[in-house]
Parts: C-alpha cells; structure tokens; sequence
C-alpha cells in the first residue's frame, strides 16, 4: 500500500542459551557446511517456543516466530503483552539494534528509538552535546538542530543541567531528555519502549500527549510498548498481542486490551494447602470472578468477586461462629488490607444452612502491583484453616483518578481512595 511506512515480513529471532554470539567453533563450521552447498541453516530446524513457565531441553530458543504486519504512516501501533513474550526483542529488530534470524523488515524514513534508559547517549557529554549527537545520528545538519534546541530543553525539564554531563544525570532525567530528543527531532517513526515507566506520572502524561500530536499533527509514526493499558487504549489506533514470541492477535485497542487481560490469566489452579490449623472447616473450592486460576489480571478500581466452599454445610449456629479473613499481601509480603465477614455489619448469618461464603468489592482500589492474598477460617476463634498465597491479583494501572498523576506505591502507599478536595 502506498502509505505503509513499515513492512515486517516473517521475522523470526532464534537465540542460543548461555552463550554470546552464535554458538561454538563447530556449530559455525556446521553452518558454512550447509551455507555453501545452498541449504538451510541446519540450527534453524531446532528449539523452543518462547515460554519461561514450561522448562526447555534445548539450547536453542526462538524469542521471535513468523512475525508479520505492516503500519501506515500516521498510525500509533501498541505492542502488549507479559515479560518474555518478545516486545523488546521485536523493537530492537525494529530499530536495527540486532538483525532477525530470518525474515526482513522494510522502512520508509528514520527511526528514531527509546528502548533502555541511556541508549544513544554517551555519558561523558553534556545534556546539550548529546541533542547534537543524536539529531547528527538521525542526518539532521547543525542548523535544524539548533532550531529545535530550546524546545527540546524545555520539554525535558532539564534546562538547570542542560550542560552537565549526562553520566551526572538521575535515571529519571535520562528518560525525560531521551524521550525529548527522539520526539523534537522530528523521525518518521517513533519506537517507545516501556522505559517511559521509569518517568515520573506528570512527564509520562506530557509524553503521551507529544505522541499524540506526533501521529495526527505531524503525520509521523509510533510504535508504542507498555503495561499501562490506559496509555495503550487513549493512544493508539491498533494492537498487537505478542505471546511466546508469536503474534496472537491485532486488534482494536479496546478488543485487544480485553484478550490480554483474559489470556495472560495462567491455569494454575488455586492453592488449598493448609499450613495450620485443626481443619475441622477448610475451603474446598474457590473462585475469583468466575475463574478458579489461582492468577488473575484487574484492572485498578475494577470490581472483584470471590466465592468460597466450606468442605460441608453450616447450620446457623455454626455459621454465627465463623469469621473469614482474606489477608492482601503486597510483593514484599507485608499486609495492605484485610477483608472479613467480621468487618460487614449487613452480613447474613441468619440461614438455616450455609455452604458458602462469597465476598464483593466494587473496585479494587489498589495501586499497579502483584498480590498475593492469605486465607484465614477460624471457628470459635479457634484457627480451622489457613492457606499461604491462595491466590493472586496481578492489578493493572488506570488512569484512576482521571488526573493523569499516580503514586508510586512503594512510596505512597497502596490504597487508592476517592476524594474530594476545595478551598475556602
């Protein structure tokens, strides 16, 4: 099509496990064997699908298989899906940071890349050095450069230590002044990875922002990686879902957030170990919105509902003297929040007989986040049962305030509250 800027045709990266470069003496013989009589690469037949749950017999694995799509000029393409599946590889093939295995990528113009902080700066320059560095990279002259100086400089926030060595620089200013060269240096296409993470929430919304006036002001292209699917939904056009190296779907934003948050849920099954207690009442089964997957993806304020079964039925009495706690651990095991029958006073204990026990929150007002939630039964105030990390919430960020501004939980806390604020 005339407009497509870039064209990824069947692209695959297969990497040999523990060894830089391509392998031993004997295997690159291997290959000019089979190179000079016009045959395959013979190590090309071999490895494994992308995938760190399962563990792999073979040295050899394919980061990236048969990738294919094609991206308009204009378009905010978003990249999703979890830790593994291949996004940072794709960008760096992309970005010509490594060559594929197989397979070859076609591109229209420039490419400018934010893949790591840091990446195409050189330390010992200044702030201001390195803008010229990268716009001299990019085959802009001096004077277009400095048409674009202040700009970037004001931009980036950095203007105090625009002449500072840039190995003086915090990681946060790395990122904010990465951010502003690749976007003012006017590239044809844009390639984020999700390094803009590493910025604070008030620069991460400027930048979203510049990239949208980078695709439907000025025409260019964006390639946009991240694990904020608000950003991902408000920003682009189309998504991919990468999942073990493969393509699993393209989509709209909306349908292809919706398959990432169901398909990235594992099939663990939830955990009924009990570690203590007399088990005279245990749970048996357990669901989390439906599901018995002992992992589960919400979003940020996203209703939850938990439905647990006692190993037998309960009459009234013996119902009046259970209490049920779900102990919300953060990933450093320290407890953020408690949920309990004790703790709702409209809680119906006046059944002839129960066999379960079912929770709801209307929003899980928790910050972005792994956490792992302990299960308390006690009956009489006599521990009954108790199951360690029972389940999983791995919570997605949203744009939860609709401010565009977050708190860092580790340093903020974990609980997101409404509120309301005035001046008098």
């Amino acid at each position: 099509m005339p407009n497509t800027i870039l064209k990824v045709d069947k692209i695959s990266k297969q990497y040999r496990l523990g060894l830089i470069g391509t392998g031993t003496l004997r295997h690159d013989l291997n290959r000019w064997w089979h190179s000079i009589r016009g045959k395959e690469d013979p190590f090309l037949q071999v490895g494994e699908v992308n995938d760190r749950s399962v563990k792999g017999d073979s040295d050899y694995v394919w980061a990236l298989q048969d990738i294919s799509f094609e991206v308009e000029k204009g378009e905010v393409l978003g990249i999703v899906g979890k830790n593994g599946a291949g996004k940072s590889t794709l960008l760096k093939i992309l970005s010509r940071v490594t060559a594929p295995t197989k397979g070859e990528v076609k591109t229209k113009g420039d490419i400018a890349s934010l893949l790591e902080v840091g990446t195409g700066f050189h330390p010992e320059m200044t702030g201001r050095e390195n803008i010229f560095l990268n716009g001299a990279i990019l085959g802009m002259t001096k004077r277009e450069i400095k048409q674009k100086l202040e700009e970037i400089i004001a931009f980036s926030g950095c203007a105090r230590y625009i002449d500072t060595p840039v190995k003086r620089y915090s990681i946060g200013m790395r990122v904010r002044l990465a951010f502003s060269v690749a976007a003012f240096l006017e590239p044809d296409i844009l390639v984020v990875d999700e390094v803009l993470a590493v910025g604070d929430a008030e620069f991460q919304k400027k930048a979203i922002g510049k990239m949208q006036d980078i695709s439907q002001g000025d025409g260019r292209t964006v390639l946009f990686v991240s694990h904020d699917m608000t950003s991902i939904e408000a920003l682009c056009s189309r998504v991919i879902v990468l999942q073990n190296g493969r393509i699993a779907l393209i989509d709209t934003p909306q349908k292809a957030i919706e398959f990432y948050l169901k398909s990235d849920q594992t099939d663990d099954e939830i955990n009924y170990v009990n570690v203590r207690g007399d088990k005279q009442y245990y749970i048996k089964k357990a669901t989390i919105n439906g599901s018995h997957n002992r992992n589960n993806l919400v979003k940020s304020g996203s209703p939850i509902k938990m439905k647990f079964e006692l190993n037998k039925e309960l009459s009234k009495e013996e119902l009046k003297k259970i209490a049920f706690y779900l102990i919300i651990k953060n990933e450093l095991q320290s407890p953020v929040l408690t949920l309990s029958n004790m703790y709702d006073s409209n809680f119906d204990d006046s059944k002839e007989s129960s066999r379960f026990l079912e929770c709801e929150i209307d929003g899980l007002n928790l910050s972005e986040g792994r956490y792992f939630v302990t299960t308390w039964l006690t009956f009489n105030n006599a521990l009954s049962n108790q199951i360690n990390d029972s389940f999983v919430f791995e919570v997605i960020q949203t744009d939860f305030y609709k401010t565009g501004k977050m708190p860092n939980p580790r340093k903020h806390g974990y609980m997101l509250l409404n509120q309301k604020w005035s001046s008098s």
